[in-house]
């Protein structure tokens, strides 16, 4: 539904339109003109580093190839048509990608999008690693996606699947036909890859992690899953011309508003999926909160379930931006921003629009200066263990199957699951957010993200975010640490029934696991922000108690 003193921009198969409500609509304008003025819009599609300012011109100048994508991005097309024929051929059609960040989240939006299957192996529980090395293993592939080369979790998924096939009689020549690398030139895993003789796929090193759903890292799995990946780059191609233009151009309006409503004090940015793009919104949660939170700024985006949320149609703050990202016919009239067109064009036009939100802010977009603190953390606490037990503490109290980690201050003589919670709510300030941080197996523990819409319904207004562990590590764990401080944190952790090696290393899978909780509790402890850790000794007991008392929080707020 559009209005009439709604703003409107459509170019390239895209629409984005901004409610004529949306507070600081002169703000917008300044923010436009000022681009305009600074000749923005050009410079950026030419890649001009200086457009954030001479401290983030190093690494701006080794970070914009993203923009020339959807030209650059077709030399990959053959060799991927050929790579999935040749696979096909020898009966490998189940895909399993092993990546985490930009290297799944992209892949999953794509082809869930295209009704594509791919197993995204993108966490180090247990549980749901085994689930992924018991399916159709004579039938996969598996592609391991790594920018650095030595992501920990990524290295530790290509150490099982090598096992696990090895252990399936496969010879070293018949395994390496199992493995395809995409990895940036030079990298440990390439020199790692070669030597074993796997197929590898090298990516354009001047894009980010984030910004490279159209480069390797996104193509090769949806491509290898059956996805028609040329009509991803064509899409994102009929966009490109707009993004150079001072007039009607989609891709500024929306970094415009995104920007000058973050500095207005308008820093939450709902997302909610309508139409046929499956799971944007995980996939822009990343873009937008590893590029923006830092330095004590940024936009929040939460990812609800759709239009009816709370957090988008009720309990909403005066914080908020409410965005669809979808077809424009099922769009509810409080939206603040609705924004369609297809997938490829807009994997280009969030990028663009994040690169001058960024600029409008204030801060660098390409950088991550808090992600790498939470990976030297579980290094350091594995390292110390040793074969020792990682240093968790004592609990505060048990509740069930629930132990209840916090300190005395803010449990404040809480002494139950319920009152910790209530507890923990109170410590969320105005204009502030709840983080969820899931350290579970996104399957098998499904259950656990029904907590985000209820705690939002628990909550006056406030947001509530919600993070599969470690996955959100390399998405909103930049904003937590880096961005303003005014979040409170509720970390999960839940034994495991059956713990995994992971091979040639010291530690397992439920080692890890539980390594990377208590690094990221400790970098966000560190900063004195208010957090609680439930540690689920009985995994579906512990989440049926847990659901049960916030169940019972919404009831009580309710009356």
């Amino acid at each position: 539904m559009v209005h009439a003193n709604d703003e409107r921009v459509t170019a390239g198969g895209v629409d984005v339109t901004v409610s004529g409500d949306l507070s600081h609509a002169a703000a917008v304008a300044e923010v436009i003109t000022a681009c305009v003025v600074d000749k923005v819009p050009a410079r950026l599609v030419a890649s001009d580093a200086t457009l954030w300012g001479p401290e983030a011109e190093s690494l701006a100048a080794i970070r914009l190839g993203w923009v020339d994508l959807p030209a650059s991005s077709r030399a990959l097309l053959p060799q991927l048509a050929e790579l999935r024929e040749q696979l096909r051929a020898e009966g490998l059609d189940h895909v399993v990608l092993a990546g985490m960040g930009g290297s799944s989240l992209a892949p999953e939006v794509i082809t869930s999008t295209y009704g594509m299957p791919l197993t995204v192996l993108d966490t180090t529980d247990p549980a749901q690693v085994r689930r992924a090395l018991g399916d159709d293993l004579e039938r996969t592939v598996v592609v391991v996606s790594s920018k650095s080369g030595g992501t920990v979790e990524t290295d530790s998924h290509r150490r099982a699947f090598e096992q696990a096939f090895l252990d399936e009689g496969l010879t070293n020549d018949q395994l390496s036909r199992r493995i395809v690398v995409v990895t940036d030139p030079g990298s440990p895993l390439e020199n790692t890859a070669r030597n074993a003789g796997y197929t590898v796929v090298l990516a354009d090193p001047n894009v980010g992690g984030r910004y490279s759903a159209l480069t390797a890292f996104g193509l090769v799995p949806s491509a290898l899953a059956g996805v028609d990946v040329e009509k991803l780059l064509d899409d994102a191609a009929a966009l490109a011309p707009a993004l150079a233009e001072d007039k009607d151009n989609p891709g500024l309006l929306l970094g415009a508003v995104l920007g000058a409503a973050a500095n207005h004090g308008r820093d939450k940015l709902v997302l909610a999926n309508t139409g046929d793009i499956v799971g944007f919104g995980d996939w822009a949660e990343q873009l937008i909160a590893e590029s923006t939170g830092k330095q004590g700024r940024g936009i929040l985006p939460v990812v609800v379930e759709g239009v009816d949320a709370p957090g988008f149609a009720r309990k909403v703050g005066a914080d908020t931006v409410r965005t669809v990202i979808g077809d424009e016919d099922v769009v509810r009239p409080e939206a603040d921003l609705r924004v369609s067109g297809p997938l490829g064009a807009q994997l280009l036009l969030w990028e663009y629009a994040t690169a001058v939100a960024g600029r409008v802010i204030g801060i660098d977009p390409f950088d991550q200066p808090n992600v790498q603190e939470s990976k030297d953390n579980t290094g350091a606490l594995l390292e110390r263990a040793g074969d020792g037990p990682l240093p968790e503490g004592e609990p505060a109290f048990s509740d069930g199957a629930v132990r209840v980690y916090g300190d005395a201050e803010l449990l404040a003589g809480a002494s139950d699951l319920s009152g910790a919670l209530r507890a923990l709510l109170e410590t969320v300030p105005d204009t502030g957010y709840l983080a969820v941080m899931a350290y579970l197996d996104r399957v098998g523990d499904s259950a656990a993200a029904e907590l985000r819409p209820l705690l939002a319904d628990a909550l006056d207004g406030d947001q509530v975010t919600f993070g599969w562990a470690p996955r959100f590590l390399h998405s909103t764990g930049q904003f937590h640490k880096g961005g303003p401080s005014v979040g409170a944190f509720l970390q999960i952790t839940g034994a495991s029934a059956e713990d995994l090696d992971v091979p040639a290393k010291p530690y397992s899978f439920g080692r890890l696991q539980l390594a990377q909780a208590l690094g990221d509790l400790g970098a966000i402890t560190s900063r004195r922000r208010p957090v609680l850790r439930l540690h689920l000794t009985d995994r579906a007991a512990g989440l049926g108690q847990l659901l049960d008392a916030v169940r019972a929080l919404v009831d009580g707020a309710a009356r």
